[in-house]
C-alpha cells in the first residue's frame, strides 16, 4: 500500500470517529498538511435554497478565514457561475494572485499572495445519478510550495470522505431540528391537555386499584399477553400504558388500536399492512399495526369486535410472530407484546361460538379485571380533584375548590360511564362555574339522557320490570341460595349452569355484589 492509499484510509477512519467536521478537521489537516505541505484547509457548505456558502470548519483554527457558519450569499452571475462550475467531476486549480472562481471571499481572504491553492467541489450521494453539490474544500499551499499533479490528485480523492463527513453533519443537524420540533409539539400538546406528561396518572393506585396495580407489577416485566376486562370508560387504556411503561419495552413504541372503529373490509390492511397496488386504492405500500409496534406494545382495544376471519389471522401472528402484508409473498418477523381489552363478556362469547376459544387462551394468558368506578368510591375524591386541576389548567381558569357538598353529590351518583364520565362532568362543572366554584348540580343534570316517558295506550298496562331488573333479581335469588358463593358444587354458577367467569362478568354488568349474600 502506497502513502496515497494509506492517507485515504486514515481519512476515512477519522471521519468515522466524529459527528462534526469541526472535530475531525484538526486530524485531517494534520494528515494532509504534513503529507502535502499545506498551510490551510477550509470547508465551506453550500445552501442551494439560500444561495449561499458558509464556513463549516477550518485548519488551523487561527487561520485568517471567516468565522465558522458565517454565511455569504451568492446572487446574480456569481450564483450562476457556482452552479456551472460545481458539476459532478469538476475541480479547479488557481494561483491565489489570479483567483477567478467567484467564491464570495473578501479579497484574497486567507490566501497569501504568491501561494498556490486548490478548490475541490464536494458532492453528496455517490453513484451514477447526479450528485448534489454540498460544498467546497479549499487548500492553500505553504509558502514557496507548488501543488503538483500528485498533490492535487490526493486532494480530489480526499474530497469523498470529507463530503461524506459533511453530509453526515447535515443529517445530524436535520435530526436535531426534527427533535426540537417534536419536543415543541409535545409541549404544546401537553399544554392543551393540561398535563405534565403524556402518560396518564394512575389515580387510586394505592387505594381502589391497589390489587389491580399489584397484578400489573407482576406481569409488566414479562412478555406475557394481557387481557384487560372492564366496562367502557373504566380506564383500560391507562392500565395498558402502565403495563408498557413498566416493561422492558418502555423505550419502544406503544400503538393503540380500536378494533371496533375500523370497518371490517379494512381491518386486514390496518393490522397487517399492504403492498402498493394490492387492491383498489392502495396507492403506496403501508406498514400495519404489528410492524409499527415492532419492539414495543400493541394495545388492541375492543378486541371482541373482530370478525371470525380476522380472529384466525390474528391467532397466527400471535403464535408465530410472522406478518404477511396483503399482496406480498414475503413474511416479516415482528417482536410485539399484545395487550388486549374489551368491555364485552368474552367467556360468554366463546361459549356461544362468537369468539375463538384458542384465541381467547392466547390473549388471556394474564387476565386483569378493572373494577368500575362505583366499586371503588374511595377513589372518587382523588379523581375529582385531579380532573378539576387538569380541566382548569387546560381551560385557563382558576382552580375551583372541591367542597364537601360537591363530593357528596359525586358519591351519590352511580357513574355508568365510569372515569370517562366523571372527567366530562368535572370539566363541564368547571366551565359552568367559571373557575369560582363547581356547578355540579347543572353538570350532573345532563350527565345521562333521561328515558322518554312511556306512551299511554288506552287501558293502563300493568307495571313490568325491565329485562335488566329481572335478570338482576334472578341473580340475587341464585346468590341467596348459594350463600354468596360462585364456584364449587353448591355455587351459583352450578345452579345457573354457566361458567363462573361468565357469572362474575354478568354480576358486574348488573351491579350485583355477591358479598351481600354471604352467610
Amino acid at each position: 500500500m502506497d502513502r496515497h492509499d494509506d492517507t485515504l484510509l486514515a481519512l476515512w477512519a477519522e471521519v468515522g470517529k466524529h459527528l462534526t467536521l469541526a472535530e475531525s478537521l484538526p486530524v485531517i489537516g494534520g494528515l494532509l498538511g504534513a503529507r502535502l505541505a499545506l498551510a490551510e484547509l477550509r470547508i465551506d457548505e453550500y445552501d442551494g435554497g439560500q444561495g449561499a456558502l458558509s464556513s463549516v470548519a477550518r485548519w488551523p483554527h487561527d487561520a485568517n478565514t471567516v468565522a465558522p457558519h458565517e454565511m455569504r450569499r451568492l446572487a446574480g452571475p456569481a450564483f450562476a457561475a457556482v452552479l456551472a462550475w460545481a458539476r459532478p467531476g469538476a475541480s479547479a486549480s488557481y494561483h491565489a494572485e489570479h483567483f477567478a472562481w467567484p467564491l464570495p471571499f473578501s479579497g484574497l481572504d486567507g490566501f497569501a499572495v504568491g501561494r498556490d491553492a486548490e478548490a475541490v467541489p464536494l458532492f453528496g450521494r455517490q453513484g451514477p445519478a447526479p450528485q448534489p453539490f454540498v460544498g467546497v474544500l479549499v487548500a492553500t499551499a505553504a509558502r514557496g510550495v507548488t501543488l503538483d499533479g500528485a498533490t492535487r490528485a490526493l486532494l480530489r480523492a480526499a474530497a469523498e470522505p470529507i463530503a461524506t463527513a459533511l453530509c453526515n453533519e447535515q443529517r445530524l443537524r436535520d435530526i436535531d431540528r426534527l427533535r426540537a420540533s417534536a419536543e415543541a409539539d409535545r409541549r404544546s400538546l401537553l399544554t392543551r391537555l393540561g398535563r405534565r406528561s403524556l402518560s396518564e396518572t394512575i389515580v387510586g393506585a394505592d387505594r381502589g386499584l391497589r390489587q389491580v396495580m399489584a397484578r400489573v407489577e407482576q406481569v409488566a416485566p414479562t412478555d406475557a399477553s394481557v387481557l384487560i376486562l372492564g366496562e367502557t370508560g373504566a380506564g383500560k387504556e391507562v392500565l395498558a400504558r402502565a403495563i408498557h411503561e413498566r416493561s422492558v419495552r418502555a423505550s419502544g413504541p406503544f400503538v393503540r388500536v380500536n378494533c371496533g372503529a375500523v370497518p371490517p373490509e379494512l381491518i386486514d390492511s390496518e393490522l397487517f399492512g399492504h403492498e402498493k397496488g394490492s387492491f383498489t386504492g392502495a396507492l403506496a405500500a403501508r406498514r400495519g399495526w404489528f410492524e409499527r409496534a415492532d419492539g414495543g406494545t400493541l394495545f388492541l382495544d375492543e378486541i371482541g369486535e373482530l370478525t371470525p376471519a380476522v380472529q384466525v389471522r390474528l391467532l397466527r401472528v400471535l403464535q408465530d410472530g410472522i406478518v404477511q402484508r396483503i399482496g406480498s409473498e414475503r413474511e416479516v418477523a415482528v417482536d410485539v407484546r399484545v395487550v388486549a381489552a374489551t368491555h364485552r363478556d368474552l367467556p360468554h362469547m366463546v361459549q356461544d361460538g362468537r369468539f375463538r376459544e384458542d384465541l381467547w387462551y392466547r390473549l388471556a394468558v394474564f387476565p386483569l379485571i378493572l373494577p368500575p368506578l362505583r366499586e371503588r368510591s374511595e377513589d372518587i375524591a382523588l379523581l375529582a380533584q385531579h380532573f378539576v386541576e387538569r380541566a382548569a389548567d387546560r381551560l385557563g381558569l382558576p382552580r375551583p375548590p372541591l367542597r364537601s357538598a360537591d363530593l357528596q353529590r359525586l358519591l351519590a351518583y352511580r357513574w355508568p360511564g365510569n372515569v370517562r364520565e366523571l372527567s366530562a362532568v368535572i370539566e363541564r362543572a368547571v366551565i359552568l362555574g367559571q373557575g369560582v366554584s363547581l356547578d355540579l348540580e347543572t353538570a350532573l343534570g345532563v350527565a345521562r339522557p333521561t328515558a322518554p316517558a312511556k306512551r299511554q295506550l288506552g287501558e293502563a298496562t300493568p307495571a313490568l320490570s325491565t329485562l335488566a331488573e329481572a335478570v338482576a333479581a334472578h341473580l340475587c335469588r341464585a346468590l341467596a341460595t348459594s350463600g354468596g358463593r360462585i364456584d364449587g358444587p353448591d355455587g351459583a354458577a352450578r345452579l345457573l349452569d354457566v361458567n363462573p367467569s361468565t357469572l362474575r362478568a354478568t354480576l358486574r354488568r348488573h351491579d350485583v355484589d355477591p358479598r351481600r349474600f354471604r352467610r
